[in-house]
């Protein structure tokens, strides 16, 4: 099996290819994501949740400022 690696870019769901590169039809492809490409955002986790209590916050008002 041959094999040829081309850059493309994602847009609007579908895979173009930077170059004027024409595939037949039916071509079989592979696509690879660079890591650099993928983003993951995590929701942050307490390590031991028991302990979510001591960081609760407490406000403090205090009086207003010399009438700025």
């Amino acid at each position: 099996m041959n094999i040829a690696t081309y850059e493309g870019i994602v847009e609007n769901g579908q895979i173009r290819l930077k170059s004027n590169i024409r595939l037949p039809e039916n071509a079989i492809v592979f696509v690879v994501v660079p890591d650099r490409q993928v983003v993951h955002i995590y929701s942050p986790r307490l390590a031991h949740p028991e302990e979510a209590a001591s960081l609760k916050m407490k406000v403090i008002e205090e009086g207003s400022d010399a009438g700025l």
